[in-house]
């Protein structure tokens, strides 16, 4: 079997799309992108994750040429998969950040859209277009990019096809860091190396809390807080941050 996806392991993990030239997602990608997000939860020592490309693609979409086989059954076939896997990744414990060079569209962006942020180089190229081929975004989509952008300019942005630049993009909330061209992994690496630098108990509750209270009223979402708080609190690592604070040296974080 052709591999499809790469997985460079290490504290900063870097999680490829490999089905060049493109990055088109295809069911054989889909379950090679499971099988490494399941390496990945049971790999220790992981401190944050890349997805990226290439520097012509990030992922340009999904592969038109399956569309004809699952005509009438593509929820069966191809979108019920791919967003189980999608919040596969949506759900890892550790943070994610998307490194877009040149396109993210349609289910590209879809898996972008996954990540806890996104860093695109300005003239990446960053679309939902599933409407010009007479479908609608169907593994994320219509969900996730409203969360993140609002209703109206989601709307824009699907009903109209519109695909813009990673400039444009950054101005909207689309992506969190615009990078020179052809700079997008390396700004992601050094932020991924910045967020693996930190106590990982607290990076990961922190995550959590955020994630959980996006669901919950302000009260139910203090209340999350609250418990993080506690393991973090309960655990080796806040005493070795404090003790590291006053003795004015790096802190040796051991994930306990």
């Amino acid at each position: 079997m052709t591999a499809l996806i790469t997985l460079e392991t290490g504290a900063v993990t870097v999680l490829r799309l490999a089905n060049p030239p493109l990055h088109l997602v295809t069911l054989e990608l889909t379950d090679q992108l499971d099988a490494a997000l399941a390496e990945i939860e049971e790999t220790s020592g992981i401190g944050a994750v890349i997805v990226a490309g290439n520097p012509r693609s990030f992922c340009a979409g999904s592969d038109i040429g399956e569309f004809e086989s699952l005509h009438g059954r593509v929820a069966e076939g191809k979108l019920s998969r791919e967003n189980a896997v999608y919040s596969r990744l949506a759900n890892l414990p550790v943070p994610t950040i998307a490194a877009i060079e040149g396109s993210a569209l349609g289910g590209g962006l879809e898996l972008a859209l996954c990540c806890d942020f996104r860093v695109a180089a300005a003239t990446a190229r960053i679309g939902l277009p599933e409407v010009g081929l007479g479908a609608i975004p169907g593994s994320g989509g219509t969900q996730r990019l409203p969360r993140l952008v609002g209703p109206g300019r989601a709307k824009h942005l699907i009903l109209t096809g519109t695909i813009i630049d990673g400039a444009a993009a950054g101005e909207i909330g689309l992506v969190e860091v615009v990078a020179a061209a052809g700079e997008a992994e390396d700004t992601a690496r050094a932020i991924a190396a910045g967020i693996a630098d930190k106590g990982p108990l607290a990076v990961r509750e922190a995550k959590r809390a955020i994630d959980r209270g996006l669901d919950l009223c302000l009260e139910e979402g203090l209340a999350a807080e609250l418990e993080g708080s506690e393991r973090v609190f309960s655990s080796q690592d806040l005493l070795e941050g404090a003790r590291a604070f006053a003795a004015k040296r790096r802190p040796r974080f051991r994930g306990s």
